[in-house]
């Protein structure tokens, strides 16, 4: 079966169960698993499919990806990321880490930063950090979503309320060209909105896929937000918004300062 019958069959195949693997559509078409990654590929490039470890699964727009296959996406860019955004967080300072895998990347690249105080609603984050014994820990209270951790609801609205924090790194859902952050949770949503009213800076954590993908709840504007990390430039558009809006972008490995 050649590749233009092949991709419409994937993509069905797709819709009907969220996800294919690599193994199963090699044996289901008879061909090599390397002719089935070069379909996916294909696919995740013309923003049909997004790829994940071992296979792919159907771009998201009013449901969230899987926490574990969210994990496993683009993991190298995430690392890099967090090693950019970590690398210029201070010592001794007071930091909020909210929910999300790009996020937890960032907490396990604070290990051995000295005298931070963090706060966070994101019960994998405060794991990591138990590591540090010269960071001091804080949990929001709120209801614990156990698909990723995370600790959300007016209880943890509540907590971030009573503290005013140097700098809070956030990550979220989705980026729309427009700029504005988008998220999947309401709950979470009314959380971020917290954490970026009660911090002094806002950085925001987002790999590249962020850009290509659409959720339905607005956490803020990107004129919210002080510093973006990301692993590959947003479009020109966007990128003279974020000069206008004086963000500045940090694209790990290589800098572009939107502001200079």
């Amino acid at each position: 079966m050649s590749q233009n019958f092949r991709l419409p069959e994937i993509l069905e195949i797709a819709r009907l169960e969220g996800k294919v693997t690599v193994e199963g559509l090699a044996e289901r078409f008879g061909v090599t698993v390397q002719t089935i990654r070069r379909d996916l590929s294909e696919l995740d490039g013309a923003g049909k499919l997004e790829r994940v470890h071992g296979g792919a699964i159907l771009r998201s727009g009013t449901t969230n990806i899987g926490y574990q296959d969210r994990r496993a996406l683009n993991a190298e860019a995430k690392l890099a990321i967090a090693r950019a955004c970590a690398g210029r967080i201070p010592e001794s300072a007071s930091v909020f880490l909210n929910i999300g895998t790009s996020v937890e990347a960032v907490a396990g690249e604070l290990l051995r930063h000295r005298g931070l105080m963090v706060m966070t609603n994101n019960i994998n984050v405060a794991n990591i950090l138990a590591g540090n014994p010269d960071c001091q820990v804080l949990v929001t209270g709120g209801a614990l979503r156990r698909t990723d951790g995370g600790l959300v609801g007016n209880p943890a609205i509540q907590t971030i309320r009573q503290f005013k924090f140097d700098l809070a790194v956030i990550g979220c859902s989705a980026v729309d060209p427009d700029g504005d952050i988008l998220d999947f949770d309401i709950q979470e949503v009314g959380v971020s909105q917290a954490i970026i009213d009660q911090a002094r800076k806002v950085w925001l954590v987002a790999d590249r896929s962020k850009f290509q993908r659409s959720a339905p709840a607005r956490i803020a504007s990107l004129a919210s937000v002080d510093t973006l990390f990301t692993d590959s430039a947003p479009s020109r558009d966007l990128m003279t918004r974020c000069a206008e809006w004086q963000t500045r972008i940090v694209v790990a490995e290589g800098e572009t300062g939107a502001t200079g």
